[in-house]
């Protein structure tokens, strides 16, 4: 299969190249920046030197349409629907990894971006790209919108609970810690070393963008209208992402009819490993041992006194969040096993 990146030399470029030039169904024939057109892609990613010899090409969608089967679309929010408009046209098959199309109504891109969106009859045609909600649906799919990094890892974390219809829905809470590769590879004031080592700094602690993917989500999931409240933290990490989610219990229930549910929901997803040791110092989910990898790792603990339990998960925001996501619906799309170029451990210690 003949593969395009548009937008490769940002972060989530080069972490998609990476995942890329070692996948065995797939070469990776036309790599775009804007920036960076003529210079070679191990230039900007010098992890990549002896692995991938292209350089950056101007954006052509003609030359993108005649000789790509499947296009990644890396480029920032707001810039990508007509991109992706223009390819869906001729037919190729794309995975987007903006916001652009993750959302179903165009009133919400209005509420959580700011801006009205330009083609909403093509937000239909997108299916949101979270194979542990939509896999189906992505196997006959032509756009796929890959999901925000914290979005899919709190989603992760609260599905067997709303599948299951054991909390208040209206009362959920996601607290999230995410690592400084989640702001881009742009810098600015907040992104400095000087300013960005050693902070737990709240930013956007209501309204934030991803919490309009969770709420719609959720809300598919449960069949009725959900409501999240959800506070983002940047960290001393560079990669990783944290989610705390609280919810409260409807009934009483057991740890061990709570373990059955998240057990039911994930016991054949192949990149959702369940996390809840009574021992040792890593009882719970932590991004450290996920990264690098398309894991997530979830679990929980249960406060009877308030009828709360604390979901937890941890992944990795630039694979599970962005480019390991986005290559698992690769597979997903083209009917290779889900693991593909993606079977490999965590690297730790980090």
């Amino acid at each position: 299969m003949k593969i395009g990146v548009i937008g490769a030399s940002g972060f989530v470029g080069g972490e998609l190249l990476r995942l890329l030039v070692t996948h065995p169904k797939v070469d990776v024939s036309m790599v775009t920046s804007r920036q960076r057109v003529g210079e070679y892609v191990h230039r900007i990613h010098p992890s990549l030197k002896s692995f991938i010899n292209l350089t950056f090409s101007e954006l052509n969608i003609d030359k993108l349409t005649d000789t790509c089967d499947l296009v990644f679309v890396s480029v920032p929010h707001g810039k990508s629907n007509k991109i992706v408009v223009e390819l869906f046209k001729r037919g190729i098959k794309i995975i987007d990894l903006s916001a652009d199309f993750r959302l179903k109504s165009p009133e919400d891109y209005v509420k959580w971006y700011g801006w009205e969106h330009p083609y909403p009859e093509m937000l239909a045609n997108s299916v949101y790209g979270v194979p542990e909600f939509h896999r189906e649906q992505i196997k006959n799919a032509k756009l796929v919108s890959c999901p925000g990094c914290m979005a899919v890892t709190s989603l992760l974390a609260l599905k067997p609970l709303v599948e299951n219809d054991v909390i208040d829905t209206d009362h959920l809470v996601v607290d999230s810690k995410i690592g400084s590769s989640g702001a881009g590879g742009q810098a600015n004031s907040a992104t400095h070393h000087a300013m960005r080592y050693g902070v737990i700094r709240p930013y956007k602690p209501a309204k934030h963008r991803h919490t309009g993917e969770i709420e719609q989500e959720l809300s598919l999931l449960g069949g009725k209208k959900i409501h999240v409240s959800m506070t983002p933290h940047a960290v001393n990490m560079v990669r990783g992402i944290l989610t705390t989610n609280h919810a409260f219990l409807k009934k009483d229930l057991s740890e061990l009819e709570l373990w059955k549910m998240y057990r039911n929901s994930y016991n054949n997803e192949s990149f959702v490993r369940l996390i809840r040791d009574k021992n040792g110092i890593y009882k719970f989910p932590d991004p450290k041992f996920v990264i690098a990898s398309n894991f997530c790792d979830v679990g929980f603990d249960l406060d009877e006194d308030n009828k709360r339990i604390v979901a937890m998960s941890a992944s990795d925001n630039l694979m599970k969040g962005a480019a390991g996501s986005a290559i698992q619906n690769l597979n997903v799309m083209s009917g290779f096993d889900e693991m593909t170029g993606l079977k490999f451990t965590p690297v730790t210690p980090v």
